[in-house]
């Protein structure tokens, strides 16, 4: 045996792995580690498969649209007044907009027709407003109704999520105005 601090016992060779006064030799790694690390490497592979394949990873646009989309379904369950610009943004999101048209539907088809035509109603489906084009003036004008026109209240009846909804079923029709929104 060599007197050398640096001789590995092992093999006899010369090695400097001496730092900060501690000396170390090229040993095994401990089994514990090794199935810790070989496990997280299974677990990774499994997790990223199972969400790739199966297509339950949702992408992040899609993530944030649907959370904005529940953000303004809060406010309108919580009273708080859409702008002209969320009614637009509303009425370019799909499943909004079949949501709408099922009400519409339901409760405008009697005098709006089918496809937002007119007839004892109002024609919805040109850009000549009665009552003013703007998105919120569409959505006063659905929740107090013109009783003189007799157009009736819609507000208890149907409530802010769904009047905003029938307004975008409505929007969905036309085209937003150019330039910035206010």
């Amino acid at each position: 045996m060599s007197s050398n601090p640096n001789v590995d016992p092992r093999d006899g060779e010369l090695r400097d792995h001496t730092y900060d006064g501690i000396q170390e030799f090229d040993k095994r790694l401990p089994n514990w580690w090794l199935f810790t690390l070989h496990g997280a490497i299974i677990f990774a592979i499994a997790y990223w498969g199972y969400y790739e394949w199966t297509g339950h990873m949702v992408p992040a646009d899609q993530r944030v649209e649907a959370q904005l989309a529940e953000i303004q379904r809060q406010a309108l369950l919580n009273g708080a007044a859409l702008t002209d610009d969320q009614l637009w943004t509303m009425s370019r999101d799909a499943k909004v907009v079949a949501s709408g048209e099922k009400i519409y539907m339901s409760n405008c088809l009697a005098c709006h027709g089918d496809k937002l035509q007119g007839g004892i109603g109002a024609n919805l489906a040109d850009n000549e407003w009665i009552h003013g084009g703007e998105p919120t003036k569409i959505c006063a004008t659905v929740t107090s109704g013109v009783t003189d026109k007799g157009m009736p209240v819609w507000g208890p009846v149907l409530g802010p999520e769904r009047i905003a909804e029938v307004v975008a079923f409505i929007l969905s029709r036309h085209k937003p105005p150019e330039g910035p929104q206010s």
